[in-house]
């Protein structure tokens, strides 16, 4: 099999571009999987962005998980020539190899958050890249699926970051996409409208902070909760910036955040690339933006996986369940 390459390294994340050889529709549907279900599986699991134009692939993420997923797909290519592949088959291929477990890289064994409350201290490595990656860099973001601690943690940074005078305002930001929901529905006026869907922002500040501290300093305006589209027109300077659920922005909207970061401002930007709730035919900023900016300095990305959920282990296997039972039912509309 011969292999086109062209490899684009640095320090936090690296890219490749490969062509599968021989091309062969046929093959490639199967190691695609309907509506590209294998290539969404291998994402979860590998914690990479994959994209494929016919039999030219281009992957996203940390050097060792893009290495990987070249070979776990070049692998998966030639098997699919003789096997019929399934999520299963993409499951237990995963497993038999390895490469989860060889992708766990040396990080910073000793990284903490101080608040005044708490020492919280991340749990694995990519927990623990993900914050080092926070205190080092103005701008990151967590990308992975719910549960790995993306949100959590990025708003505990922000809490030490207010406590320690490295900032002086918390700003919480998430697009106001209805997942489902309409907000027309919810009582109250916008920005009372916009609240439920920054429960989990809310519920770490009042763990790190305590409810009363948590209300006088967003009375004071230390802590500010906007919806993405009042960001417009603002610079924010000393700011410590969290930009929520940014799978569901658009491409416009992601570059208007970016460019809202002032002097002093460290802006996380936390999504999952696999629960987009926009209008069909629209772009995720967040599956943009990791294209865009892979090669700029002094911005960071982390790249989650399935395996770094830390919820309950029921949820990961509810989560399972619903995307085979949807998988199933889409085949069957067809």
């Amino acid at each position: 099999m011969n292999t086109a390459h062209h490899n684009i390294k640095t320090s936090h994340r690296s890219s490749t571009d490969f062509v599968l050889e021989p091309q062969d529709n046929e093959r490639l549907s199967n190691l695609c999987g309907q509506f590209d279900d294998h290539l969404r599986q291998l994402e979860r699991r590998l914690g990479v962005e994959i994209n494929n134009r016919g039999n030219l692939f281009h992957i996203i993420g940390d050097q060792g998980s893009v290495s990987a997923t070249e070979k776990i797909i070049q692998e998966l290519y030639e098997l699919a020539e003789e096997t019929v592949l399934t999520p299963e088959v993409v499951h237990l291929y995963l497993q038999e190899s390895g490469v989860e477990e060889l992708l766990e890289e040396d990080v910073p064994e000793h990284v903490v958050i101080r608040t005044k409350r708490c020492l919280i201290k991340p749990r694995g490595a990519n927990q623990r890249r993900y914050v080092n990656n926070i205190q080092q860099n103005d701008i990151n973001f967590g990308v992975g699926p719910a549960g790995t601690g993306k949100t959590y943690l990025a708003v505990a940074c922000a809490v030490e970051a207010l406590e320690h005078d490295l900032a002086r305002r918390v700003i919480l930001v998430r697009p106001a996409v209805e997942a489902g929901e309409n907000l027309g529905f919810l009582p109250g006026d916008l920005s009372q409208k916009v609240d439920p869907y920054l429960r989990p922002l809310y519920d770490a500040l009042y763990e790190m902070l305590g409810f009363e501290k948590v209300a006088k300093l967003i009375e004071r305006n230390v802590i500010e909760v906007a919806p993405l589209a009042f960001m417009r027109g603002r610079t924010l300077n000393d700011a410590f910036i969290i930009l929520d659920e940014a799978q569901n922005t658009t491409v416009e909207q992601m570059k208007m955040f970016l460019t809202r970061t002032g002097y002093g401002s460290t802006a996380v930007i936390t999504g999952d690339v696999t629960q987009i709730d926009l209008p069909r035919g629209k772009k995720s900023g967040l599956r943009h933006v990791i294209d865009v900016l892979k090669d700029e300095e002094d911005i960071s990305f982390t790249f989650f996986k399935s395996r770094d959920v830390v919820r309950h282990p029921l949820v990961s296997r509810i989560l399972d369940a619903y995307e085979d039972y949807e998988r199933k039912e889409k085949i069957g509309d067809l």
